[in-house]
């Protein structure tokens, strides 16, 4: 069965996709710790972050990097941080979290839950900086 990352990806389901190329995709987290959370995820299906490849691992990150410039300058924030957690969905990906406290990034904490509208506002803006 396919994770809920390859649905959005396929375009099973919405997502509110900030940048995408023939192997990475960033879609906004729809209940994210700050405004602005980013998830980075190959295209290819593999669960574990160290189970891809190397050239894919690092062009992950060079793509991830690429957005995280865009995110710093859609969300005021003292910089963007990058988290790998891996547990939730068995997809590999990458969170980019604008912060400006180290709570910021603390994923214990009750997360937001914005409507579908702030959500598409907050991707186009991300996109616009691309």
């Amino acid at each position: 069965m396919s994770t809920i990352f390859t649905r959005i990806i396929n375009r099973e389901i919405p997502g509110h996709i900030v940048a995408e190329d023939d192997r990475f995709i960033c879609f906004l987290d729809i209940n994210p710790l700050v405004p602005g959370h980013c998830l980075v995820v190959p295209k290819q299906e593999v669960d574990y972050i160290f189970d891809l490849d190397d050239q894919t691992l690092a062009d992950l990150h060079v793509f991830s990097k690429k957005v995280a410039k865009a995110l710093e300058k859609a969300v005021t924030c003292l910089r963007i941080g990058v988290s790998v957690i891996g547990i939730e969905v068995p997809h590999a990906h990458v969170h980019l979290i604008p912060l400006n406290t180290m709570d910021d990034i603390n994923f214990s904490r009750p997360k937001l839950n914005p409507d579908q509208d702030e959500l598409a506002a907050m991707a186009e803006k991300i996109r616009s900086h691309l």
